[in-house]
């Protein structure tokens, strides 16, 4: 299989690492043209307009789910014209009392072609195989609890 790799740059700016008096922000460089700044979230003193680890994970998991959606509707022939996600990562406490991300909400809404649909069922089903067969779900799937609420063109 394939092995996949990201490059991290963090630099301090302030004289001397204390605890809580210093920046997070650093740079994650997932290819030559693509450079993202990184910073906490910012609940925990991380820069708002920046991307969080949380976020990532969430853009992770979407991306995949759609990926895979796609892949497995065109086998189906269906038509798919547009997809749209707004996933949510949400931040608690693990059973060992941990903060972790414990659950990743996606919303994907499909939209087909003009003159085709599917039932409500027929989506669910769908939605059910992508989740199973993404990559990146199943790399969560002992640690966070993922909902998918597809929505209705």
């Amino acid at each position: 299989m394939s092995d996949l790799s990201i490059e991290l740059h963090w630099q301090r700016v302030e004289p001397v690492l204390k605890p809580n008096k210093y920046s997070a922000q650093h740079t994650v460089i997932y290819n030559p043209q693509t450079d993202v700044s990184v910073d906490a979230a910012p609940d925990y003193g991380g820069d708002p307009d920046s991307t969080n680890p949380e976020q990532a994970l969430a853009s992770a998991l979407s991306s995949c789910h759609m990926m895979t959606f796609l892949a497995l509707a065109a086998k189906a022939g269906w038509p798919v014209a547009s997809y749209y996600d707004r996933a949510t990562a949400h931040l608690g406490r693990n059973p060992d009392g941990k903060m972790s991300v414990t659950r990743l909400d996606l919303a994907p809404v499909v939209r087909f072609d003009t003159g085709f649909s599917v039932s409500d069922a027929e989506m669910e089903v769908m939605q059910e195989r992508a989740h199973r067969y993404c990559f990146v779900a199943n790399s969560l799937a002992d640690f966070v609890e993922v909902n998918i609420h597809p929505g209705r063109a």
